[in-house]
């Protein structure tokens, strides 16, 4: 059984402070995306080991479905992230992209803010190109619900409590608001299928 991993993050646990801080990192990719990583192969492992007794498959499904989704979008988040800067704007050919589609990359940003901040508990928000290379912005319940299969994921915001509590309390907004300054907009850019 090939498993899963914990993908090393593409910068420090420290470099982006002050949007997210130190702490926050070590914690929610060491603890909470181990987590994930570890209970998928744990819900894979036990499914392969089923043989002929699928009493206990819709339960192991549900776990696989929920921690596997959880570690492919941290997986996403961590590489949509960069270090902090200020006037921080995607390449020219992504934000005439940006705005064909929803107008203007301001008015992009507000629906994927609005989106982010009105996330009814735990989930995420997701820019997703569907098979015609149209842009969708999506809530994501969780990890697992409402995602649509066949859509590619290019841009996500993990709007979970853990992504933010400790350095933005129960402020979403502003965190959501602060998230756009360490934006990997190249990584956005390099996750559009053409």
């Amino acid at each position: 059984m090939n498993k899963y991993e914990l993908p090393d993050l593409p910068y420090g646990y420290d470099a982006l402070a002050p949007v997210i801080s130190e702490e926050i990192m070590r914690l929610h990719h060491g603890k909470h995306h181990q987590g994930y990583v570890d209970n998928a192969n744990k819900a894979k492992e036990k499914i392969e080991a089923l043989n002929d007794d699928y009493s206990s498959i819709k339960s192991l499904l549900k776990d696989l479905s929920f921690n596997l989704n959880g570690h492919l979008l941290h997986s996403l988040f961590w590489k949509n992230m960069r270090e902090p800067v200020e006037n921080n704007t995607p390449p020219s050919d992504l934000e005439t992209l940006l705005s064909k589609r929803f107008g203007s990359l301001n008015r992009f940003r507000e629906l994927f803010s609005s989106a982010g901040k009105s996330v009814e508990g735990s989930g995420w928000v997701a820019l997703l190109q569907d098979e015609n290379s149209d842009l969708e912005i999506m809530q994501i319940e969780n990890h697992n619900k409402l995602v649509l299969n066949g859509y590619n994921p290019v841009l996500v915001i993990d709007v979970w409590e853990h992504a933010y509590y400790l350095d933005y309390q129960n402020k979403r907004d502003e965190f959501i608001n602060q998230w756009w300054k360490i934006v990997n907009w190249d990584n956005v850019m390099s996750n559009l299928k053409t």
